[in-house]
C-alpha cells in the first residue's frame, strides 16, 4: 500500500527541534554491551514445521483454499450480488470443528470495530457516514459426499465462524462452502477499493469483495484480529476461477489471465492484444478516441460477463468502468518467458506526465524485480487509475488517477513490489506490515535507482544523519508493532522507511552486497508461497549470510535504540607524529554498528580504517593504532553518512589549535 512521500522540508524543521534534546543527551554514557548482545536473544529452538535455521522443517503444512465465484455489477444500485464456493483443504495435523471467514466488507460501517475506532478526526481508513457491509442471502455447506446442507455460523464484526457437527478432519480432509451475497459499495473504503466519478463514467475498484477464509496456522492457530483498516491481509493460497457480470459498455480489468476475450473483446482489440504481447513498446488497445465509440464492444446492449482465473494466489481484485482507455507491452522474464504489462485509465489522465507512461512503469518495475527477488509468476500486470492512492493485490494494482511523472513511477513501483512481498512471500501483514512494506520500500530503492538509467533516482533518503533525527523521534514506536497499534503519524516510519533503511544498512555496511543478497534470495525462495514469521526471516539471513545479526535485529527492529559514534580522542606515540597515532572512538547510545573512520593528515593524505561491529561486545570505547607518519588534520568517522548518527557534531576530531606548515 502505498505511503505518502517524506516532506524533506518538514524534516529539516523537525531536526532543528530534536537535535537540541539528542546533544544534551549524549553527555552522559547510556551504552551497555550487555543488553545489546544478549546471548538468549533469538534463541528459540526450531522444530519440525519451522527449523532453527529459518527454513521450513520436515513437516511444514499450511492449509488452502480455492475459489469460485460468480458476481454481477448492479450499475444503478452501487451493489454487487454474486456467490462463492470455498473449497478448503485442511492439511493441519488437527481437526477442526469450526472454520473461521473473513467479511471485510463489515468494516464499511459506522458500527462495525473499524467504524467506532476511527478517529472524529477521520483518516485515511476511516469509513464513517456509509451503512455498508455484507448481506448474506446463504451459507451452506458439505462434507464428503454428503449434499450441501445449511451452516451453523455466527458472525461477529468482520469475522464470520462457521460451527461443523462433523469435524473437519486432520492431514488433507476437504469442505466446500457456499455463501450467496451482496454488498453496497463504498465509495472511498480505506483506501483500498471504491468508485470515482470521471468525464466518461465511474470507475469501479472492488477489493475484499468475497468471503474469505482466515489463515490456520502452526503459529497462532486461527488468526482473527478484526479488519480496522490500517492492518492489511493474511490470507490462504489456492487457485481462483471467477466470473464478473458488468453493463455492456464495460471493460473489466482483473487479477490472472482473461479466458473469454473472443467473447468480451472485439477482433481489432484482439488482434491488437497479441501485438502488444511482442512489442516492447506500448500499444493501444482501446484509445481515449475510442472510449465513447460503441464499436469499440462486441455488443451494444444489455450485460456481458468477464470470466477469469489465476494460480496460486491468496487473494484477487478486479476493475470495472465504461471510461477506460487501454493499453499493454510485453514484460520480458529471465528464464525467457514473457508477460503482458498493461493499464487501464480515464482518458483525462493519459498523456507522457500522467498515465501514458503507466505500462513503462509497470513493465521496467516487473522486469527488475523479476530478476533481482523472484521471476513474476502471473500472465498479467495491471495496473488501473482510480480513487484509491495506492494499493497492490495479485496481478493487479490501483494507484491514483491523479499520479503524474514521478509520483507515478514511485506508486506504480511500489505497489507492483507487492507481488513479491506479499504476494509471494506470504506473510501475515495485519500483525507485522514491515514484512512487505518495508521490504517491497527496501527494493522500491534499488529499482527507482535502476529505471531507465537512473531517470527518478532520489538521493533524498542517503543522508542517514540528516534522517536520523526523524528516524529516532521521541514519540517513534518500534517496528515490531501491530499496525493498528501505531500510532497514524508513524505508519509511514515503522512500517515502511525504517525497516527499508535497515535492509539498506545491513546490504551496505554490515554483511555486503554479495552476502546480503544471497541470503535474501535464499529466504525468498524458501518461503515462496508460505507463511513466514519475523523469526523465519531473521534466521534465514543469519543462516544464510554466516553472521549472528541478534544485535541488529534487537535495536533497530524490537527496540528504539539510537545511534551515537565519536572520535573522543587523538594521540602521537611517545607524542611523534611520525610514529603513528593512538585514536579513540566512541558508541554512546544503546544501538551499534560497525565504525568507519577517515583519517587526514595535514598533507592530505587519507586514510579509511573500518571495524566490525565486535569491538563494542566489552564496552564504548576502542582504541586503535593508526600508521599516520604527521599531524593530523581530522579524523571522521562515518564520514559518508551512511548510519544514523543522532548526534554529527561528535564525529569529527580536529586539533584544538592547527596551523598550516609554513613553506619554506
Amino acid at each position: 500500500m502505498k505511503i505518502s512521500k517524506i516532506g524533506f522540508g518538514i524534516i529539516a524543521l523537525c531536526c532543528l527541534g530534536f537535535a537540541g534534546v539528542s546533544a544534551q543527551e549524549t553527555d552522559k554514557a547510556k551504552y551497555d554491551a550487555h543488553v545489546l548482545f544478549h546471548p538468549l536473544f533469538n534463541f528459540q529452538p526450531g522444530n519440525e514445521y519451522r527449523s532453527a535455521s529459518g527454513a521450513p522443517g520436515p513437516k511444514y503444512w499450511q492449509n488452502r483454499a480455492d475459489y469460485k465465484i460468480n458476481v454481477a455489477l448492479e450499475e444503478d444500485k452501487r451493489v454487487v450480488t454474486g456467490d462463492v464456493e470455498i473449497t478448503y483443504k485442511n492439511n493441519s495435523p488437527e481437526n477442526q470443528d469450526f472454520i473461521w471467514l473473513q467479511l471485510d466488507q463489515n468494516a464499511f460501517n459506522d458500527q462495525s470495530r473499524g467504524g467506532k475506532t476511527t478517529p472524529v478526526t477521520g483518516g485515511r481508513f476511516g469509513n464513517t457516514g456509509f451503512s455498508g457491509g455484507d448481506s448474506l442471502k446463504s451459507v451452506t455447506i458439505q462434507q464428503g459426499k454428503d449434499k450441501f446442507v445449511n451452516a451453523d455460523y455466527i458472525i461477529s464484526d468482520t469475522r464470520m465462524q462457521i460451527r461443523l457437527t462433523t469435524p473437519l478432519k486432520a492431514n488433507g480432509d476437504m469442505i466446500k462452502i457456499k455463501i450467496a451475497y451482496s454488498f453496497k459499495i463504498p465509495e472511498y473504503g480505506s483506501d483500498r477499493m471504491g468508485t470515482l466519478e470521471t468525464k466518461n463514467g465511474i470507475v469501479y475498484e472492488m477489493a475484499q469483495w468475497y468471503p474469505r477464509v482466515a489463515v490456520f496456522d502452526d503459529i497462532e492457530g486461527w488468526n482473527l484480529l478484526p479488519y480496522l483498516g490500517a492492518g492489511e491481509f493474511y490470507l490462504e493460497y489456492g487457485d481462483f476461477e471467477y466470473n464478473v457480470t458488468v453493463p455492456w459498455d464495460h471493460i473489466v480489468a482483473g487479477s490472472g489471465e482473461l479466458l473469454n476475450a473472443n467473447e468480451v473483446l472485439t477482433a481489432e482489440q484482439r488482434k491488437r492484444l497479441a501485438e502488444a504481447a511482442k512489442s516492447d513498446r506500448t500499444i493501444m488497445i482501446r484509445s481515449a478516441e475510442e472510449v465513447t465509440n460503441a464499436s469499440t464492444r462486441p455488443k451494444q446492449s444489455g450485460m456481458q460477463t468477464w470470466r477469469f482465473k489465476i494460480s496460486q494466489a491468496r487473494d484477487i481484485a478486479w476493475a470495472t468502468s465504461k471510461a477506460f482507455v487501454w493499453d499493454a507491452a510485453k514484460i520480458n522474464l529471465p528464464k525467457g518467458k514473457t508477460a503482458l504489462a498493461q493499464s487501464m485509465y480515464p482518458a483525462e489522465d493519459g498523456g507522457q506526465d500522467g498515465w501514458g507512461r503507466s505500462t513503462e512503469y509497470v513493465k521496467g518495475s516487473i522486469e527488475f524485480y523479476s530478476s533481482y527477488v523472484h521471476e513474476y509468476t502471473y500472465p498479467v500486470a495491471t495496473n488501473v487509475a482510480g480513487i484509491v492512492g495506492g494499493m497492490e493485490y495479485p496481478g493487479i494494482i490501483f494507484c491514483s488517477s491523479k499520479s503524474r511523472k514521478d509520483d507515478l513511477w514511485d506508486v506504480t513501483d511500489h505497489e507492483f513490489g507487492h507481488n513479491w512481498f506479499p504476494m509471494i512471500v506470504g506473510n501475515n501483514e495485519r500483525k507485522y506490515a514491515w514484512m512487505d512494506e518495508g521490504f517491497n520500500t527496501f527494493i522500491n530503492f534499488l529499482s527507482t535507482d535502476n529505471f531507465n538509467n537512473g531517470e527518478f533516482k532520489n538521493a533524498q533518503m542517503n543522508n542517514l544523519h540528516r534522517l536520523a533525527p526523524m528516524i529516532f523521534r521521541p514519540k517513534a514506536d518500534p517496528i515490531m508493532t501491530i499496525p493498528e497499534v501505531i500510532q497514524p503519524a508513524n505508519l509511514g516510519w515503522e512500517a515502511y522507511y525504517k525497516p527499508a533503511m535497515g535492509l539498506r544498512m545491513l546490504r551496505e555496511q554490515v554483511l555486503g552486497k554479495d552476502r546480503f543478497d544471497y541470503a535474501f534470495h535464499m529466504y525468498v525462495q524458501r518461503w515462496a508461497f508460505k507463511h513466514p514469521t519475523p523469526y523465519d526471516f531473521f534466521r534465514t539471513m543469519e543462516d544464510a549470510a554466516g553472521e549472528d545479526l541478534g544485535w541488529f535485529w534487537k535495536g533497530w527492529f524490537f527496540e528504539n535504540y539510537r545511534l551515537d559514534q565519536s572520535v573522543k580522542e587523538v594521540s602521537y606515540i611517545e607524542q611523534n607524529p611520525q610514529k603513528g597515532s593512538l585514536i579513540t572512538i566512541e558508541n554512546l547510545e544503546q544501538w551499534a554498528m560497525p565504525a568507519k573512520i577517515d583519517i587526514e593528515e595535514v598533507s592530505g593524505k587519507k586514510t579509511r580504517v573500518e571495524f566490525p561491529v565486535e569491538i563494542w561486545q566489552r564496552g564504548g570505547s576502542w582504541t586503535f593504532r593508526a600508521a599516520t607518519q604527521q599531524p593530523i588534520r581530522s579524523v571522521t568517522i562515518d564520514p559518508d553518512n551512511k548510519l544514523p548518527d543522532i548526534n554529527s557534531e561528535n564525529n569529527v576530531w580536529k586539533p584544538a589549535k592547527f596551523a598550516e606548515p609554513e613553506i619554506n
